[in-house]
């Protein structure tokens, strides 16, 4: 068996590469993650024997050096007695790690025949183990992701129908994922459940738009707001409509900037802001009274707005 190959890694690989080779290996053929799959335990064990050599340096001169017949080499003292991940053995890696900190794992079971450990029991023995996490998604709307808010689900499970509440916090993003404990598969040998992962889908607004924890909003407003300024009434993620000068001579797509009226960050509970893009509409029919006074308008205030563009 080529160690190197077992963990896909070249021979000039670095430890702390080996070692990630082997977490990433252990963590997909684990029994948890493939119950029942005998191939995936046989890969999982590979892995722990080309780790438990690769990743001591002396262990890994003796094979590159004699290759398959590096324990001979080195005076008949096969791999370690016992468990290779305590109890002082070469292998530097905690399998809390690698499997979340669990205490599910029967080391004896998993590996006790192929490092010389007493009792070689099976991987089936009656070893508590935690239950499946489950996956899920939901769409909540716009405002529930600003403000927060509960979402009921409904689940079947044993063939019945549950209805479990998921509490949306204020500023959650779209694509972020809710933790509900014990909600998962159950757990086997009188092990914990599993947890429910709910991903939580954002439904988009009709005129609000999100960018971190800003959003902004375009306010349409006259030409002669535009020119003369005003006060323009402004929609906010809370409901609440407030009142924004419009400063004369404003051009369209001026942003006014509305402090701390974005989205809550979960984590650091800071607010973002709300940002007001101007957007000046012009009418499509005038009279010819109109007509005349902006043509009045343009002669007296001539204008040139491309000639700085190109």
């Amino acid at each position: 068996m080529d160690y190197y190959q077992v963990l896909g890694v070249s021979r000039s690989a670095t430890k702390d590469e080996i070692r990630k080779a082997f977490k990433k290996i252990a963590r997909e053929n684990h029994p948890d993650a493939k119950p029942d799959d005998d191939a995936a335990a046989k890969r999982f064990k590979d892995a722990a024997e080309a780790y438990d050599v690769l990743g001591d340096e002396e262990k890994r001169k003796k094979y590159d050096q004699f290759g398959e017949h590096w324990k001979h080499a080195q005076g008949g003292a096969g791999p370690q007695q016992g468990n290779p991940f305590r109890s002082g053995g070469p292998v530097d890696v905690d399998l809390r790690d690698i499997f979340g900190g669990g205490g599910a794992v029967d080391l004896e079971s998993l590996f006790g025949g192929m490092f010389g450990g007493g009792g070689a029991r099976s991987r089936h023995s009656a070893q508590p183990m935690k239950g499946q996490d489950v996956t899920t998604s939901i769409q909540v709307p716009f405002q529930t992701s600003a403000s927060g808010g509960d979402y009921d689900l409904s689940m079947q499970r044993g063939g019945k129908v549950e209805r479990l509440t998921v509490k949306i916090p204020a500023g959650i993003e779209s694509g972020k994922s809710i933790r509900l404990a014990g909600q998962g598969e159950p757990g086997r040998n009188g092990g914990p459940n599993g947890d429910l992962l709910v991903t939580v889908n954002v439904a988009p607004h009709p005129y609000f738009r999100r960018d971190g924890n800003n959003v902004s909003v375009e306010v349409p407003v006259s030409v002669s707001e535009a020119i003369l300024g005003a006060k323009v009434d402004v929609p906010t993620l809370s409901g609440e409509q407030v009142s924004v000068t419009l400063p004369a001579g404003t051009s369209s797509g001026a942003k006014l900037r509305l402090r701390g009226k974005g989205f809550r960050n979960p984590r650091t509970g800071t607010t973002g802001d709300q940002f007001v893009i101007i957007k000046i509409t012009v009418p499509k029919d005038i009279d010819e009274q109109s007509r005349e006074l902006i043509e009045q308008f343009a002669m007296l205030n001539p204008q040139f707005p491309r000639d700085d563009q190109w």
